[in-house]
């Protein structure tokens, strides 16, 4: 190169990237961009392009340090320096990052056993560019303290907020962390729960990705595929059409591509020659507004592309910005045209680029928005140093005090700025993030050329995603937003029965009755409480209906006014039995046994009271025993008078002494004593081998609980009911064995009628146990009761009552003697 080129250009380097001030800020922004070796085996060097990004974030600090200090409130009499260096690798990155850790005033780095008295040339750094580069800079500034504010994209990666790796590393930008919990909810925002990810084979590629997989595992969306996009490669790498070739495989229609803007474009150029249309993608922040992606030809083929753009830009800034720069590039390229007319660079020139900028002047573009956001990032980062510099040097009175600042004194007071800038709020939270969120972008090609629409936006504290769906312009065939599932959603009360590893692919079954879905676990059904029920396909459970004959039902007022009518009638008889007690009639019928016999059927009628309402312990412990004990003392009064009858009759002839020593011995008062003792030994047996107590039977139904008195052993029952039985069947023997008796003494036809009801009503009773449970089974019980008291009471009673009340002249002695003596003559005529 001609040495008054060399001059020139090295002339205006210094006075574009390097300024004299009370404190200096380094700036470590790429100014080219590095080219591999044109052979491998050729010695390293490099062919350095120019990097528009990095130079206009350069422009951006320059922009940023000459308004503060043209400010009177913001650090008044004090100017503030720069030194911005060149990152085009990571070598240079290193230099830079050694010049600003530089002792102020020398050229060398001490390594001293404690830094707090230890002054670097610059007392903050803002940059580096990349993940890379912010790793390995924070790294060797958090030894000496020196804040590092970052403000690229690429430094986003959520490892840099570890303060004990990383104690003096701050950004302007967002975490990853924020980041992949806004794709998250975006994904569960429109039911995407199929999805492919693909991440930059770098840091902020890899551990995005990590992040994002790990959170989506402990969701219901499902990674179909999860893939690496290699770096250095270009559309005709066989990896990139590889992985391109898997996305088609694997039939998904939304893909998250976490990358950085140089490894995406490539891909998207192969997604373009393979014809992929009509998908989704997802785009992380570093490539969703670059032009480098857009400019794709082709790529408007894709499908629909929404991706994650830090907030807004207030516009105000950019506009001063741009000006601002127009003009100083405007002398730039006055001096670049001067050093062409005086010999040029020419294009063989091998610079180090460590601290050139090659063609400087020929970067005067107007900056596109991807360039813009990253502007107003390195303008808040310088201003964010400004104002904790503010306040460590005391200027808060208006004039600041020009002391020594140490770098640890400094991160200190920037961790606690707190201030407003272009509507912007710039504070750090304890890990050194901003707190800011993030708009939801969408491309569009509707127009003339390229543009996007801001769809939505995403907060933090709290998280929280809104999505303004009447701005989606959905790329696809129907313009519906597309769905993206491995299996359609199952039936309300359906689980889901898992067919792969992915729990996303699944057959559907319904849940049997019994069992609910709980949304919170799909692939499995819950079995419901105890006291619950619930239908087949069934989302919730029911509370089990509590059955019991309660007394306000119809049916139970129908049976209790039976009931209450019956004693009612038994009441009556006796009271006509008593005033009629020395009529032939009421003797005939057993005289004063009559009242024991109708005392007997009205304990066993108020026994039915038991089966109405709630169960309880005294009325479970009463039914058995009061109907079984009352209803024998009633058998053996009737079997008494019958045999009474038969042995004045028919025995007395011709074994005269059995009536007396019947009559003698006190016969009907110990047959009916012992045949009542005898079941009522009987029914304490059964209770105490197995009481009858309350209890809830879940089995008779699914949606009943019935709330009844847990039968004693069917053994003892059957014992307790055979015997009432045999007496029954002695009853019908005696009463038939008399049936040539007198008319006034023959009962044969009521009472084996009324016994064949008792029989057939208790053998209905019997039968029906099974089929009846519940109020339907206490109301059963209740009813043959009533038939057979009814009948007995009918068969017995009431034809002598018809008698006495409309037969008087019946009841006579006169009469009764009459039969007697027409019994007889028939006897001595037969």
């Amino acid at each position: 190169m001609p040495l008054p080129a060399l001059l020139c250009l090295c002339a205006a380097a210094a006075a574009s990237f390097t300024r004299r001030g009370d404190y200096r800020l380094a700036g470590l922004f790429p100014m080219h961009i590095p080219l591999a070796p044109r052979f491998p085996t050729s010695k390293p060097r490099f062919f350095p392009t120019s990097e528009p990004h990095g130079y206009c974030l350069s422009q951006a600090m320059r922009f940023a340090v000459e308004e503060i200090n043209n400010s009177s409130a913001l650090l008044p009499n004090v100017t503030l320096g720069y030194d911005i260096h060149d990152t085009c690798s990571e070598s240079a990155s290193l230099h830079a990052t050694l010049r600003a850790l530089a002792r102020k005033g020398g050229r060398e780095v001490e390594v001293l056993p404690t830094f707090r008295r230890y002054q670097p040339e610059a007392v903050a750094v803002i940059g580096p560019d990349s993940t890379e580069l912010a790793l390995t800079a924070a790294a060797v500034l958090g030894v000496f303290l020196v804040p590092e504010v970052s403000i690229s994209y690429e430094a986003s990666l959520e490892m840099l907020s570890l303060k004990r790796f990383y104690p003096s590393f701050l950004r302007t930008i967002p975490s990853d962390r924020q980041q992949v919990k806004a794709i998250f909810l975006l994904l569960q925002q429109f039911g995407w729960a199929w999805v492919a990810l693909l991440g930059s084979d770098n840091a902020y590629g890899r551990d995005g990705l990590d992040a994002l997989y790990k959170l989506l595992s402990a969701s219901d969306v499902c990674v179909a595929y999860r893939g690496v996009i290699p770096v250095n490669k270009d559309a005709s790498s066989p990896e990139l059409h590889n992985l391109v070739r898997i996305l088609t495989d694997v039939r998904v229609n939304v893909t998250v591509v976490f990358s950085n803007r140089r490894s995406a474009r490539p891909f998207f150029e192969v997604v373009v020659r393979r014809n992929v249309t009509g998908m989704v993608w997802v785009g992380s922040e570093d490539w969703s507004l670059s032009q480098t992606i857009w400019e794709v030809p082709g790529i408007q083929r894709i499908g629909s592309v929404i991706g994650m753009s830090v907030e807004k830009t207030e516009p105000t800034m950019l506009e001063r910005f741009k000006s601002w720069k127009t003009a100083e590039e405007s002398a730039a390229a006055d001096c670049a045209g001067s050093t062409e007319a005086e010999g040029g660079i020419g294009g063989s020139a091998q610079l180090d680029c460590t601290q050139r900028c090659t063609g400087c002047h020929l970067l005067t573009t107007a900056p596109n928005t991807y360039d813009a956001q990253a502007s107003f990032n390195v303008y808040s980062a310088v201003y964010a140093v400004a104002h904790g510099l503010h306040d460590l040097l005391g200027c808060a009175s208006g004039v600041c005090s020009k002391g020594t600042v140490y770098p640890w004194q400094l991160l200190q007071k920037i961790k606690q700025v707190n201030f407003t800038l272009y509507k912007s709020r710039i504070s750090f939270d304890a890990n050194g993030d901003i707190h800011k969120g993030y708009d939801i972008i969408m491309w569009n090609w509707s127009g003339l050329s390229w543009a996007f629409n801001v769809i939505g936006t995403f907060r933090v504290n709290p998280d929280r995603l809104s999505i303004d769906q009447g701005k989606i312009l959905w790329h696809t065939k129907d313009h519906q937003a597309p769905t993206s599932v491995c299996s359609e959603a199952c039936q309300p009360g359906e689980k889901r029965l898992q067919q792969s590893h992915h729990r996303c692919c699944f057959s559907c079954v319904a849940c049997p009755s019994g069992t609910f879905l709980n949304r919170s676990d799909l692939y499995s059904c819950q079995s419901c409480g105890v006291d619950e029920w619930a239908p087949v396909r069934s989302e919730a459970c029911f509370n089990r209906t509590i059955e019991f004959l309660s007394w306000s039902e119809p049916i139970s007022w129908v049976l209790l006014t039976s009931t209450v009518l019956l004693m009612l009638l038994m009441a009556g008889l006796a009271v006509l039995f008593a005033l009629n007690a020395s009529t032939p009639v009421v003797k005939s019928a057993g005289g004063k046994m009559c009242f024991l016999m109708l005392g007997s059927l009205a304990c066993a009628c108020s026994s039915l009271f038991c089966y109405f309402g709630e169960p309880a312990w005294h009325t479970c412990l009463l039914r058995l025993p009061l109907f079984a004990i009352s209803f024998t003392v009633f058998l053996s009064c009737v079997a008494t008078r019958s045999f009474q009858i038969i042995c004045i009759f028919k025995l007395n002839v011709r074994w005269p002494a059995l009536y007396e020593a019947w009559l003698r011995r006190r016969g009907p008062v110990l047959f009916v004593s012992a045949s009542t003792v005898a079941q009522a030994v009987l029914c304490l047996a059964v209770e105490a081998a197995s009481p009858t107590v309350p209890r809830r039977d879940y089995g008779a139904s699914a949606e009943r609980v019935v709330l009844e008195c847990a039968p004693s052993t069917e053994a003892g029952r059957s014992a307790a009911i055979a015997y009432t039985v045999l007496l029954s069947a002695c009853c019908f023997a005696l009463s038939y064995a008399g049936k040539d008796l007198p008319a006034s003494y023959n009962e044969a036809k009521c009472l084996t009628c009324s016994l064949l009801l008792h029989l057939a009503c208790s053998a209905a009773v019997f039968c029906t146990q099974g089929v009846f449970r519940g109020r339907s089974e206490a109301a059963a019980q209740v009813l043959g009761g009533l038939c057979t008291l009814a009948a007995l009471l009918g068969g017995y009673f009431l034809p002598k009552a018809f008698v006495i009340l409309l037969r008087p002249r019946l009841n006579t002695p006169e009469h009764f003697q009459m039969a007697i003596q027409r019994y007889t003559r028939r006897l001595a005529e037969a």
